[in-house]
Order: C-alpha cells, then sequence, then structure tokens
C-alpha cells in the first residue's frame, strides 16, 4: 500500500511503512492541572510528510515538546500514554539522547543564535556527532542546498532576514543528520515567495530520505506537501486521513483553506483562535 501526496495529484507516493514516530493515548498536562493533550494518536510513516494542523492553543506545539523530550523544560508532564522512535520508546529520554538517536527539531520562531555566524550555528546543529567526516558532508550538503548560507557563512545569524533565518535553522537540524525532521510552523513570519521557497526545501528534504512531522498555520502549504494529515482541536485528535481527503473535505476547506466564506477572504490559523464549529468534527 501507498500514501499520496496531497499536493501532487497522485503523481507523488510514500511507502506505507512500519511508523518512525508512534504517538499512542498521549495525555499532557502543566502544571500538574491543565490538561493540553487528551488521549492522542498518530504516527509518522518511515519516508513520509505527515502534517498536523489546529488553530492556536490545540496543543500541537506541546505535542512536539513531547516527542522532542523539552516537554519538562515548559512545566509539562506526561499523564499517560507512550511515544516511540523507531521502535524504541522515548518518553523518558533526555532531549540530546533523542537526538543521538536521529530526530531533530526546527523550533516555532527559529531560534537561533543570534550573536554567533551562520557557520557557528551550524556547526552548533552537530554537537551530537562524533564522526568528522560525517560532519563535513552535512556541512557540504547544507551549502549546497542553501547558497545562501554559503554566501553569509561569516555572517552574524541575527543580521540575517527571516527567511534567511529560517533557512538556517533548518540547516542547523540537518547538520545533526536526522531521519526525523520536526518543523514547527516553518513558514510564519515569512514572505510568499519565502515560503515557496521553504516549502521546496521541506520537499528536497523528504525525497532524500527524511521523514517529516510538520505543524503550519499555512494549511494549503502543510497539505500540499504532506502524505497524510491530523487535526488537533482542544488537544485531541478530530480528524484524520490522506492529505488529498482533508484538501477536500469541506469543514477543512472552510475553516483551514479559506473557502466558502463568503467574502472569499483566505483564512490564517491565527484567524481561527476562537472559532465555534458549525458543524462537529468526526472523529
Amino acid at each position: 500500500m501507498e500514501a499520496t501526496r496531497g499536493g501532487d495529484d497522485g503523481a507523488v507516493r510514500a511507502p506505507a511503512e512500519a511508523p518512525i514516530l508512534q504517538v499512542s493515548n498521549l495525555a499532557v498536562a502543566y502544571n500538574e492541572s491543565v490538561l493540553a493533550l487528551r488521549a492522542v494518536s498518530l504516527s509518522v510513516p518511515a519516508g513520509a510528510v505527515v502534517a498536523l494542523l489546529g488553530a492556536n492553543g490545540a496543543g500541537k506545539t506541546t505535542l512536539l515538546r513531547a516527542v522532542s523530550g523539552l516537554l519538562g523544560v515548559h512545566g509539562g508532564t506526561v499523564r499517560q500514554g507512550a511515544i516511540t522512535f523507531d521502535g524504541e520508546p522515548i518518553g523518558q529520554a533526555a532531549p540530546a539522547a533523542i537526538v543521538k538517536r536521529g530526530m531533530a527539531q526546527v523550533m516555532e520562531g527559529r531560534r537561533i543564535f543570534g550573536e554567533l555566524s551562520v557557520e557557528e550555528n551550524l556547526r552548533a546543529g552537530a554537537f551530537t556527532r562524533r564522526d568528522r567526516s560525517g560532519v563535513r558532508d552535512a556541512y557540504d550538503r547544507v551549502m549546497e542546498m542553501f547558497p545562501v548560507l554559503a554566501e553569509r557563512r561569516r555572517s552574524q545569524a541575527g543580521l540575517m532576514s527571516g527567511g534567511e533565518q529560517q533557512m538556517l535553522a533548518i540547516g542547523r537540524a540537518l547538520m545533526a543528520a536526522p531521519r526525523l525532521l520536526l518543523l514547527d510552523e516553518p513558514s510564519l513570519g515569512l514572505a510568499p515567495l519565502v515560503v515557496q521557497q521553504i516549502g521546496e526545501v521541506i520537499a528536497e528534504i523528504n525525497r532524500g530520505g527524511v521523514s517529516v512531522l510538520l505543524v503550519e498555520q499555512n494549511a494549503n502549504m502543510a497539505l500540499g506537501l504532506a502524505h497524510h494529515g491530523y487535526v488537533l482541536e482542544t488537544g485531541r485528535i478530530a480528524k484524520s486521513g490522506t492529505a488529498a481527503d482533508l484538501r477536500a473535505d469541506s469543514d477543512i476547506q472552510e475553516y483551514y483553506l479559506g473557502a466558502g466564506g463568503g467574502d472569499g477572504a483566505r483564512r490564517s490559523f491565527r484567524d481561527l483562535k476562537g472559532y465555534r464549529r458549525r458543524t462537529r468534527w468526526s472523529a
């Protein structure tokens, strides 16, 4: 069986292999009281792009924190459930250990080291690696993928444009040679042309064999890149399916793709912060 990439009209397919990431019945609370995730289950097949959609406050970033081991830093705890990466449990693993196993994350807002140079940022991304030849190969690959970083490798990262900083953040994650890449709002605050470039980069990374879990406000971009998608609402998975099926769903079109709005205005996830459903999502 194969999973069709949503934006390619069936032309690009990813093999339906065993999941590289499996989240099962996960419940997460903050400060021992505020329940942010409720019995969430999802999977990322090896070699696939999976999109995670949802309004602000739905729990998308919380899910990424749980997967990457950063939940405790933000005062969160796992109340129930399990997370496995490549068949091994990682629910209690430290962030650095998870990176060593082959997972890397690009956080919302890029979080580059602004006072360091482009090259120093990239070298920092390989801090868990000891294979010098592999690090050199990864560095050369990043420079090939992002020519602007090669041109500005000695420039102070904090002085670059938002789009260049996002490319640097992705490049820094790739220095760890991940098999799974977590992307949290990579198009946030970027111009449309730069968003298109970032989308092309994500597709290229995936073609190179890296699985991707993509959290995005830009639902058109996310479902255009993804093979499969999930909709997260108030801490629960409200809907899931192939990217093509989600794009064709009338509720998704209305609330996430800007269709059926009467005035023809395209809606972003920010616009959905307090929306009320006119129909209930199907579980």
